[in-house]
């Protein structure tokens, strides 16, 4: 029975993880933070806000979310905090939005070969 408990919590765990990362990714700036990060990894904090047209405070928040849901490491280097942008927990998202592609192809192909199959016996 111990063991059914274990999985039950990694389950749970999972679940936790993957809402964080996909509450993370709701918000339009956070994607956009992300976004420049893939593209200039390790920038500093005061870098990484330069073009957002909200405060620092509201950045640090954002950067706060991100890094709560693991998407995001800061490194200390004196006074200066670095960025880095981990996208490990998008794996797992990509994983459960997959499942759901399938399931929408599958669909979206039986509807395509019923419509065919009308249009032939129409012509």
């Amino acid at each position: 029975m111990s063991w059914l408990l274990t999985l039950n919590l990694m389950v749970k765990f999972k679940d936790a993880q993957l809402d964080r990362t996909f509450s993370a990714l709701a918000d339009p700036t956070r994607r956009a933070l992300l976004a420049r990060l893939e593209r200039e990894d390790g920038l500093s904090v005061s870098e990484l806000a330069k073009p957002f047209p909200v405060s620092l405070p509201a950045i640090m928040k954002h950067l706060d979310v991100l890094s709560d849901a693991g998407l995001l490491t800061r490194t200390k280097a004196g006074r200066t905090v670095s960025c880095h942008l981990n996208a490990e927990p998008m794996e797992e998202a990509m994983g459960w939005l997959a499942r759901y592609q399938r399931f929408w192809t599958e669909r979206l192909d039986a509807l395509e070969a019923l419509l065919e199959a009308r249009r032939k016996g129409e012509g």
